[in-house]
């Protein structure tokens, strides 16, 4: 396959991907359940970060977390009593890591919100913004359990469930999946979540060669992205996920 026809058959299956009938069999279908700001954002974030293993299994516990929250996350945050215990398990996220998750945010929220969080001191790149949002959860009290939920791009972890977060509140609604809620971080600088699947297509299609799920594979696919839609390198987010969780390419 030459460049261009690389180029072509990526846009094209980002095109065809890029769709409604994406949501009702991935994890963005739970936020979607909200209209609200603050409640998108809060949901959004807790199944981005229970988001590992598959779809289905994500989606159901994302629903078990709508029940707890009920209508309106951001009010359920900001009236929580801190000695309450939460029935809550998804593989090694517990009830004790979303009741510090629940903690942290209503404090985020007590000062700038999360918009603001991930926003600050971001001109050298959206790692910073990443480690912004973490350093600031981690300013609440925790087990250290809870800090494996938090990755961090400063020692090379890919993050792919924050850059997930990030696409969601980021990319633009026109095509009615991601929400383009958040207008003070660019979509020029959001990276495409690195998982298996992902990874696994970018190296068969040749676009990456270190076999490492790591935040330098990150920025060497969020280069080649770039070079491809300038303007919002993460929609190729949706060819290289379609192509191997979907297509089986």
């Amino acid at each position: 396959m030459t460049a261009s026809e690389l180029t072509e058959f990526l846009l094209a299956k980002a095109n065809q991907f890029e769709n409604l009938s994406f949501i009702e069999d991935d994890p963005i279908s739970i936020p979607h359940q909200f209209k609200r700001k603050e409640d998108i954002e809060i949901i959004g974030l807790l199944v981005a970060t229970i988001a590992w293993g598959n779809r289905k299994s994500i989606i159901k516990s994302g629903n078990k977390l709508v029940t707890i929250f009920g209508e309106s996350p951001h009010d359920f945050i900001m009236n929580f009593n801190p000695t309450r215990r939460i029935d809550f398990v998804h593989r090694t996220f517990s009830g004790e890591d979303l009741v510090f998750f629940i903690q942290a945010l209503k404090r985020i929220y007590e000062a700038d919100g999360l918009e603001a969080t991930f926003s600050k001191k971001t001109s050298d790149g959206i790692h910073v913004a990443i480690s912004n949002f973490r350093n600031t959860m981690l300013q609440t009290p925790h087990l250290s359990r809870s800090t494996k939920h938090l990755s961090n791009p400063m020692i090379n972890s890919a993050c792919k469930r924050l850059n997930m977060y990030l696409r969601w509140m980021v990319r633009s609604d026109a095509k009615g999946v991601d929400f383009g809620l958040w207008k003070t971080l660019s979509p020029m600088d959001l990276h495409i979540p690195l998982d298996v699947h992902t990874g696994n297509i970018a190296r068969k299609l040749g676009v990456l060669e270190r076999t490492q799920n790591d935040w330098k594979s990150s920025q060497l696919l969020h280069e080649f992205a770039k070079q491809l839609i300038p303007n919002d390198p993460s929609k190729l987010d949706f060819a290289l996920f379609g192509l191997g969780a979907i297509e089986d390419f």
